[in-house]
This record gives structure tokens, C-alpha cells and sequence, in this order.
């Protein structure tokens, strides 16, 4: 059994030309990780392929935003999102995400291809106080509702800014 990674505050940034490369198959399991991945998330590729993607993540990461892409991906579109991620020694890194259904030759979904790049620190500020507020919202819920909790709060606070989680994170980023 491995050892539970520990969080700290050693951030870990990815240079503004470096992206983050990954495909999982439908399941998220891993099964390609770039050079750029391993190195910044701290895994050996051995560590990576075969494994659930949420290997690296972050427990600042609300589960909301997790079970709103999963949604999103399993309804045939792309997600953007803006995500703390956390290495294996327990630094963390932001990325900007877009993940995309991996179709086959007949249009099927085979998996899902993720591309990350650097953030915005702007957006990283911006998405903060909501991630803070989506977390709150997961722990009075408890954890069997957490994910629906957060989630509903995360569509309230964009529907109240009369936009949509993508086009608010898509506005975020402007690089």
C-alpha cells in the first residue's frame, strides 16, 4: 500500500511554454504522460500509466468540479477548467485544463486526451475564494453529497455572473 502524500506549500510552476500532455482510457486511467508531466508532477511514468489520473489530486481541488467535467466529457464536449494539482511529494501546481473525449475512427469514445497549460495568476486568484467556498460547501454536506453540493453551488455562482463555468474559466485565461 503507498504512503498518503502530504500536502505542503511548495508550488511548482510550469514555464509559459510548457504543456501538460496525458490520456487516460474511459475509466481515467492513465495511459500516456508526457515527458513535461512526469517532470513536473514528480512521477516516475511507472507511477503514472495504469493509474487513476487523480493521482495528482490536490485536496484543495473541490470534488464538484470533478464530477462537472466528468459530466461534461460523458456528454461528448470538452472541459476547460482551471485545477491545483499536487506532485508526489506533496508541492502543488495550477494548470488551465482542456480535456477532450478521444473518439476512434467510427466516433466512439476510446478516452479522453488532457492538454494543460500555465495559468493566469489572475485566474488563479479568481478561482480561488470560488474553490474555498465549493470546499465549505462539501464538508456541511458531508461526504456522500459533497460532489452534488459543491456542484450546485459552483452552477449558482456563475448563473449568477450570467455565464457558464467553461465561458467563465475561458474568460479567465488569456494566454
Amino acid at each position: 500500500m503507498k504512503k498518503k502524500i502530504e500536502p505542503n506549500s511548495q508550488e511548482v510552476v510550469l514555464g509559459s511554454g510548457e504543456m501538460i500532455v496525458s490520456k487516460t482510457d474511459l475509466t481515467g486511467r492513465i495511459t500516456y504522460a508526457n515527458r513535461t508531466f512526469m517532470r513536473i508532477s514528480n512521477f516516475a511514468e511507472r507511477d503514472l500509466l495504469g493509474v487513476q489520473h487523480n493521482i495528482v489530486r490536490h485536496p484543495d481541488m473541490p470534488r464538484g468540479v470533478y464530477r462537472f467535467m466528468w459530466e461534461t466529457l460523458k456528454s461528448g464536449q470538452e472541459f476547460f477548467g482551471l485545477v491545483k494539482n499536487m506532485t508526489a511529494d506533496g508541492a502543488y501546481y495550477w494548470v488551465f485544463a482542456n480535456v477532450t473525449p478521444d473518439l476512434d475512427a467510427s466516433g466512439r469514445t476510446t478516452g479522453y486526451f488532457s492538454v494543460r497549460r500555465p495559468p493566469p495568476a489572475d485566474a488563479v486568484r479568481a478561482v480561488v475564494p470560488l474553490y474555498e467556498a465549493m470546499l465549505r460547501a462539501e464538508r456541511e454536506a458531508g461526504a456522500a453529497n459533497a460532489p452534488d453540493a459543491s456542484m450546485a453551488l459552483l452552477h449558482k455562482t456563475v448563473a449568477d455572473l450570467n455565464t457558464t463555468y467553461d465561458k467563465f474559466v475561458l474568460g479567465l485565461y488569456k494566454g
